[in-house]
């Protein structure tokens, strides 16, 4: 029996229902000293004195470390503009000014509350449109002399942190021969990862290594960031991976981990650190609030002639990812609908307030939200049925995106339209007052990059597979990648062990996001496994005197074909090679191409291809009530393709996730700023939607085998919360016969939106 297109037990199921699983959080170690941080209380000031004096007061405080302390130069993912600690500039609430080293966490804590900290306050700079304001206030006046990874030219410009153009230089003569523009705006906010493991790390230091035992997604990037803030060879650093109690993209980079390996260092003790639940907030990554400016040039006929689309994102202080984010909206528009010429102009500021980050889907959920409401739009000022007019506007196979690269596979979409429309007809679905039904489509990427495993045949006949892929929550690892070694090597699931991450065992892997490990690392499993599964056709056929090609190996038994009586078991093939050639071991790496592409289609762009491309629609059903404005998601469907379903329980279950998140950020979740101060501060008033709120999700999962995938596997456990708010939103507006294009969609914002339809 394959073990692909089943759902066995995860290999963490028992040890997490039992509540033995070891997660960071759980971390400790004999002689462990704690550490906390003291961070700024304002969002943007001058920083003239920190008194250190209350906090040695308190019993078990040793010292409190500041700037002066620790190394002077900035780092960055791609824009060096980050200090370890503020030496004379606060430019976020919550920006770490000192450290706070105690015996003991409630010391620390303590010691990081009653630090004085004297800081000259300065009017933040609190909003996008502020940044970008004539004679606005710098956030960073030095900013031109940040560091940019490379060398590469992102289009920075004072409070400019990347830069994105696309301009083919045709859009006026396609406006002039349109017969009528449509425009929208559409407003989105930040969002919260709303994790439930806060982040930590546990560093120790001996013989000039750091080792830095954590929850990470990412545990290559932590290191070579840990090993860039200290300035120290990535080899120096060590990083142990540990079960992961949520990320979501929270956890992609550095946090405390550096602060710990610095002090460990210093002390030559290990040292703990981990946020409180205020600080997760006010350090999360969110992701970013954005306004996207849409207006397409249109004829009577429905042919679209041209679209202009101007986006401001909000980087926050610093610029972690956001540079390279900035690429995804070539991606997104004029990709799977046929849209004539396109200019896309794409800007990414800096504001003093919390840098923002990845969160899964990055800037996806946003980016289709805008496209998919102004989708609707152009077909309500047509007087189309939305279904048909994105019918007819759907890009065909071979046509090109934005960026060069051709659609091979585009009409998986309208595959997918049928399928949804079998499901639950499009003319009967919303009907009623207040009653509404929407749709999105959207095509997304499968995270490129490194993924490196080695597969080893052990001698009870058993199979372990060495890797720093991590298992965040989705099952890739607790499942997928077990089942891949398993199908390639001829054994039931559970008889392959996957290792926890290691930087100093395996090689480089560039962690859990944007749903590559399947693809990825199970294509370096499977490629490692037909490595070994050779090996053991070679060694059996001299124990069974018979050609390698006529053997086959079925439940850890490797026979004649045909003669089952001719066999040897895989443990002890196993054993007889350990002892003449040594073990049964092979490695193997992967890395997507990049697609065909034109490289000079845009300035300023970091991700150049769109690898591995799946394709999605989302439909939902909503009713609105009348008085109180409460929307509620009475039927939701998605139509998601994957290429190979390796284990459809994990698959379903990161769809009826996905769609959860996107509902919050759709309908009720809340970051709000205010004065670049986050004004949601506790789980009660941010918003997360409960159990009760999330509607029974309908799952059509469709197979289209991408032929460098492991049996044909792609990604799929991020893109199901790409076009939740875009349903959503084209539900509420066809409800209520209002446009709705700001985020969330509260109560007041849709009784406000009915007041005026009147």
């Amino acid at each position: 029996m394959s073990a692909l297109g089943t759902s066995p037990e995860r290999s963490d199921a028992d040890a997490k229902l039992r509540g033995q699983a070891v997660y960071g959080a759980d971390l400790s170690k004999t002689g462990m000293l704690w550490a906390a941080l003291a961070r700024s209380p304002v969002a943007a000031g001058h920083l003239r004195a920190i008194d250190p004096v209350p906090a040695l007061r308190i019993d078990g405080v040793l010292e409190v470390v500041t700037a002066a302390d620790v190394p002077d130069w900035r780092t960055g993912v791609i824009v060096s503009d980050t200090p370890m600690l503020a030496a004379d500039y606060v430019a976020y609430e919550g920006e770490p000014v000192a450290i706070v080293v105690a015996e003991s966490r409630a010391a620390a804590e303590a010691g990081a509350r009653s630090i004085a900290v004297d800081i000259e306050p300065v009017e933040p700079v609190s909003t996008p449109e502020q940044a970008l304001a004539p004679g606005a206030r710098l956030v960073h006046p030095e900013w031109n002399r940040f560091a940019v990874a490379g060398g590469a030219d992102i289009g920075r410009n004072g409070n400019v942190v990347a830069e994105v153009v696309h301009d083919p230089g045709d859009l006026d003569e396609a406006f002039a021969a349109a017969d009528f523009v449509v425009e929208g705006t559409y407003r989105t906010p930040r969002q919260y990862q709303a994790h439930l493991e806060p982040k930590m790390a546990l560093a120790t230091y001996e013989s000039g290594r750091y080792t830095i035992e954590v929850s990470h997604q990412y545990p290559f990037r932590l290191r070579d960031r840990v090993a860039q803030i200290l300035g120290v060879a990535p080899s120096a650093v060590r990083v142990v991976g540990h079960h992961i109690g949520g990320g979501f993209g929270a956890k992609l980079d550095v946090s405390l981990e550096a602060f710990a390996a610095l002090l460990a260092q210093r002390y030559r003790r290990p040292v703990r650190m981990q946020h409180t639940a205020l600080e997760e907030r006010l350090a999360a990554p969110c992701r970013a609030n954005a306004i996207t400016a849409v207006r397409s040039a249109v004829r009577r006929d429905g042919t679209i002639l041209a679209t202009d689309v101007e986006i401001v994102s909000d980087s926050g202080a610093y610029a972690n990812n956001g540079p390279a984010l900035s690429s995804i909206p070539m991606f997104v528009f004029g990709s799977i609908y046929r849209v004539g010429t396109a200019r896309i102009w794409t800007r990414n500021v800096y504001t003093n307030t919390a840098p923002t980050g990845a969160y899964r889907g990055v800037n996806g959920p946003w980016l289709v939200f805008a496209n998919e409401r102004h989708m609707d739009a152009i077909a309500d000022a047509l007087g189309r049925d939305r279904r048909e007019f994105r019918l007819a506007s759907l890009a065909r196979d071979g046509d090109l995106m934005r960026n060069g690269q051709p659609l091979e596979q585009v009409s998986i979409l309208r595959e997918a339209f049928d399928r949804v429309d079998d499901l639950s007809g499009w003319q009967d679905a919303g009907a009623g007052e207040l009653r509404g039904v929407g749709q999105a489509a959207a095509i997304w990427l499968t995270n490129p990059m490194p993924g490196h495993a080695t597969v080893k045949l052990n001698e009870d006949g058993t199979a372990t597979v060495i890797t720093s892929a991590t298992e965040n929550g989705s099952g890739a690892v607790a499942t997928g990648l077990r089942q891949i070694a398993a199908e390639a090597l001829g054994l039931a699931t559970d008889q392959v062990t996957v290792t926890m991450p290691d930087t100093d065992a395996t090689g480089y892997d560039a962690g859990s996001q944007g749903s590559r490990t399947t693809h990825v690392v199970g294509r370096a499993i499977a490629d490692a496994s037909a490595e070994v599964r050779s090996q053991v056709l070679d060694q059996a056929s001299q124990m069974l005197e018979a050609a390698p090609e006529d053997l086959v190996i079925t439940d850890g038994v490797v026979s004649v074909a045909g003669v089952p009586t001719a066999s040897v078991t895989l443990g002890q093939v196993a054993q007889s090679v350990t002892w003449t050639e040594g073990p049964i071991a092979a490695g193997a790496s992967y890395v997507t191409p990049t697609p065909p592409h034109d490289p000079l289609c845009a300035t300023g762009m970091l991700i150049k291809g769109w690898p591995t491309p799946t394709y999605h629609l989302h439909q939902a059903e909503v009713s609105v009530d009348a008085v109180t404005g409460q929307v509620t998601v009475d039927r939701y469907i998605v139509c998601q393709e994957v290429g190979r379903a390796v284990h459809p329980d994990a698959i379903t279950g990161q769809i009826q996730g996905g769609v959860a998140q996107g509902l919050g950020f759709a309908l009720s979740e809340r970051v709000d700023l205010d004065h670049g101060r986050y004004v949601q501060r506790t789980f009660k008033q941010h918003g997360l939607p409960l159990a009760a709120d999330v509607p029974r999700v309908e799952a059509i999962v469709m197979e289209h085998a991408d032929p460098a995938g492991p049996f044909g596997a792609k990604g799929a456990a991020e893109p199901p919360v790409v076009p939740v708010a875009a349903a959503v939103a084209n539900a509420v507006a066809h409800a209520i016969g209002a446009p709705v294009d700001v985020l969330p969609i509260t109560p007041e914002a849709v009784l406000d939106a009915l007041e005026r339809a009147q």
